[in-house]
């Protein structure tokens, strides 16, 4: 039955999470230094994160480009990066719809 089995499994109900609002800084490895994202923000995703907004810096000093900040938009959620010696500073806002 070992490959049926799977099918009888109940998979498991995403969580919702409300957006955070705050900032945190890593170092080169990865590791975070100093946070204000609420407590309730699971850390596993802060790590997501800060791996991916790293690599895009690393990608880009190995390419020879002079990046020094990252921004990336969502329709209701901002992540801004600047680098910092090899780390990040990252900023997380939610963002309301626009109106004119």
């Amino acid at each position: 039955m070992g490959l049926l089995d799977i099918f009888g499994k109940t998979p498991e109900k995403p969580q919702l999470l409300q957006l955070p609002s705050g900032s945190f800084t890593v170092d080169a490895s990865g590791r975070i230094l100093t946070s204000t994202l609420p407590r309730a923000f699971p850390e596993k995703h802060v790590q997501e994160v800060s791996r991916r907004v790293l690599e895009a810096f690393r990608q880009a000093r190995e390419a020879g480009l002079p990046l020094n900040e990252l921004i990336i938009r969502y329709s209701a959620f901002k992540i801004t990066a600047r680098e910092q010696r090899g780390g990040a500073m990252v900023f997380l806002a939610p963002q309301g719809p626009k109106t004119n």
